[in-house]
């Protein structure tokens, strides 16, 4: 048995007993952890509100070798996003998020920037709560990204040629670019300049910095998550839970 203390993002909570909960926490150093707090639905619990959704914790817990559940003892809160957590909208998109979340990182995976991207989109989105759309589509693309699923944008999936900046380029059925000098259908979805612009400044922007830069880009990030959605239904056999009543409000 091992005794754990690190930092922590509640992601999420659900009833166990009649005192007890599970908690699905993003921890800094051991990745996502479920664990159960004992007693946490009691009037005088010792956990007090540390287990509010996306608040930023200190967590301490007992871990047993072949025990998927952990023992939570302890948890001090660090951080709260209690007001921007009331928020209905705030509330979908990141449980939508957390589920994105879970669905790609093993359990007990350690990813330190990972877990500094989510920190950071919660705090951008609980500072502005007008770039919800501009956080998904961040979230959404590091995801692909760190789980191998993004396509290369760089480059023509047919020539391999190099798209210029100022190209227009047809995404395939495959999520793949095809270049203005290979594509020859004028039905299919193209991504311009613009498109593959907020694309590249997923990766070299912080979540709030791209907030600034997307700012006045609604209709180029809603095409860009749309994408992203698609590309995750596919990789993971069926549609992450919230995406659809989310697909309407993006």
């Amino acid at each position: 048995m091992s005794l754990i203390d690190t930092e922590s993002i509640v992601l999420k909570t659900h009833n166990l007993a009649d005192a007890d909960k599970i908690v699905v926490m993003l921890t800094h150093d051991h990745g996502v952890v479920r664990g159960v707090a004992k007693g946490v639905k009691r009037l005088k619990s010792r956990f007090g509100s540390g287990l509010e959704p996306f608040s930023i914790v200190r967590v301490t817990y007992f871990e047993k070798e072949a025990v998927e559940l952990v023992s939570i003892q302890n948890i001090e809160l660090v951080e709260s996003f209690f007001a921007a957590a009331s928020n209905p909208d705030f509330l979908q998109k990141f449980s939508y998020l957390s589920d994105l979340l879970v669905t790609f990182s093993p359990p007990h995976d350690p990813n330190e920037n990972l877990y500094r991207m989510v920190r950071a989109c919660i705090k951008a989105a609980a500072d502005d709560d007008a770039s919800y759309l501009a956080i998904s589509v961040y979230f959404e693309s590091w995801i692909l990204r760190l789980a191998g699923f993004m396509p290369d944008w760089n480059h023509c999936d047919q020539c391999r040629r190099v798209i210029e900046d100022s190209e227009i380029a047809e995404i395939r059925s495959n999520f793949h670019l095809i270049c203005n000098v290979c594509r020859r259908s004028t039905g299919s979805r193209v991504l311009d300049s613009g498109h593959r612009g907020l694309f590249a400044a997923v990766r070299k922007l912080s979540p709030a910095a791209f907030v600034e830069f997307a700012n006045g880009d609604a209709e180029r990030l809603t095409t860009l998550s749309a994408i992203f959605k698609r590309i995750i239904s596919h990789s993971v056999g069926h549609e992450i839970r919230g995406e659809v009543s989310l697909r309407a409000g993006n």
